[in-house]
């Protein structure tokens, strides 16, 4: 019987191996999701990075979008900021900055960079 369950186990790693579940990216490939901030590697369009702000449930996500609008990058911009809120405060609830003038997420610009705020509001 010990003899079988080292062999199912042997078998179990080899096949799980050779899949690549464990290789390249992490176990199911989940470091080439989240490992660099998600952007290029979750498929996003701009590469998006979030620093929180003195309360640490506030944060800026800045993202490298160009000279699109807030449609082009919503998801990208979404993708660290849900991330965020999800690990640290247990949701994924976020409060965006609104522009009142078009009722669409407020952002500015610092060169060809796109600057978004939000609030966690979960917890």
């Amino acid at each position: 019987m010990r003899i079988l369950n080292s062999l199912f186990i042997a078998g179990l790693c080899s096949a799980l191996a050779g899949c690549s579940v464990f290789s390249g990216g992490g176990f199911f490939g989940v470091d080439r999701i989240f490992g660099d901030g998600g952007a290029s590697a979750a498929g996003l369009p701009y590469r998006a990075q979030l620093r929180s702000g003195d309360d640490p449930r506030n944060f800026v996500v800045t993202a490298q979008a160009g000279g699109v609008g807030v449609d082009a990058a919503r998801e990208s911009v979404r993708f660290p900021a849900t991330r965020y809120c999800l690990e640290t405060y247990g949701g994924s609830d976020v409060d965006w900055v609104m522009d009142p003038a078009t009722g669409d997420w407020a952002f500015s610009r610092e060169g060809q960079d796109m600057l978004f705020q939000g609030r966690c509001i979960k917890r």
